[in-house]
């Protein structure tokens, strides 16, 4: 598929809008301006007057509603009221977090220095453990009214339904597709149904290690941006890498930290691998959803190619082996 981009909002997102804007919010700008590595969003680091430079986030247009993102920011300052280590938004002086400047919403963030963490010893992941326990009891305590929930529907049978949709899939794979993407979400379904409906709580979301920047003092998060309503495993598996026994041992020594602070149900690790096919089937239509966007094609060149997609299918049909493997705990 390689239709010619329409135009796309953040055409509109010059230098001289991003920095007005900043400043039009109390943030005086030195002039100085940094594109930041984000496709979701637009993310720069910005110059200020006699100060550290800020981070600012302009949200994709019409993905979250105002309330939504309020909800974001709220979790984010609660999370830094009771010392849980995470980049919450800067207030201006009228207490807003949440601010508009030419049709587009955008918060400010102080910047924040670290690395990508390694999680290679047991020492990181009892932290790390400890860190998503301390941030589960906060998230468990009420739930978002506003943000999405993660749940089949969302990230397989709609993902499934726009690739279908779409015109990506070549034509000599959508059988195969159609087919496969059946049996996954049924196989995915009966899991759930022999773990039973997991509590829902206040989640990250998207758990994995470019969203955490390790100091000194340890691990934090930087992005709250798809924090959702879903359960506690959502934020654990995305850390695991490598063989299941690899992955046993990893997830015993996460559980050994994060049970400091909050019980964890072990047979929902039962649900490891259906997220995992999920997340695959959602991160393709993702992409899909945004090619109009002009950053994803020269992001993702490959993705419209029937290579990708005789890869894509591949993957899922490695997934729907994992899906009769037993839990890892």
């Amino acid at each position: 598929m390689t239709d010619t981009p329409s135009r796309h909002p953040y055409e509109r997102l010059t230098p001289d809008l991003i920095l007005n804007a900043l400043d039009a919010h109390g943030f005086h700008t030195d002039g100085r301006l940094l594109a930041l590595n984000s496709y979701e969003n637009r993310v720069y680091q910005v110059g200020i007057e006699d100060a550290d430079p800020v981070i600012a986030k302009f949200y994709r247009p019409e993905r979250w509603s105002r309330d939504a993102i309020l909800e974001e920011h709220r979790f984010a300052l609660e999370l830094a009221e009771q010392e849980i280590p995470v980049v919450a938004p800067l207030t201006d002086a009228q207490g807003s977090s949440l601010h508009e400047h030419g049709g587009f919403l955008f918060g400010v963030y102080p910047r924040c220095g670290g690395r990508w963490p390694d999680l290679d010893t047991r020492e990181q992941r009892e932290q790390m453990g400890r860190f998503l326990g301390r941030l589960h009891a906060v998230g468990a305590t009420e739930r978002f009214q506003h943000r999405a929930r993660l749940d089949i529907e969302t990230l397989g049978d709609a993902s499934r339904e726009f690739i279908l949709e779409a015109g990506f899939l070549p034509d000599y794979l959508r059988k195969a597709y159609d087919s496969l993407t059946t049996d996954l979400l049924q196989k995915i379904r009966n899991l759930f149904a022999v773990v039973g409906p997991p509590p829902a709580i206040r989640l990250h979301g998207d758990c994995h290690k470019s969203n955490i920047l390790w100091r000194d003092n340890g691990p934090h998060f930087v992005d709250l941006d798809d924090a959702c309503n879903g359960p506690a495993i959502q934020d654990l598996w995305m850390l695991l890498s490598g063989e299941r026994e690899e992955m046993r041992a990893q997830m015993q020594d996460l559980l050994t930290g994060y049970r400091m602070f909050r019980d964890f149900d072990e047979s929902t690790t039962l649900l490891i691998e259906p997220l995992r096919t999920l997340r695959i089937m959602h991160y393709a239509a993702w992409i899909a959803r945004r090619w109009q966007d002009p950053a994803f094609p020269i992001a993702f060149p490959w993705f419209d190619s029937p290579r990708y997609w005789e890869d894509h299918i591949l993957s899922l049909r490695e997934q729907a082996s994992a899906l009769d493997e037993p839990a890892i705990l």
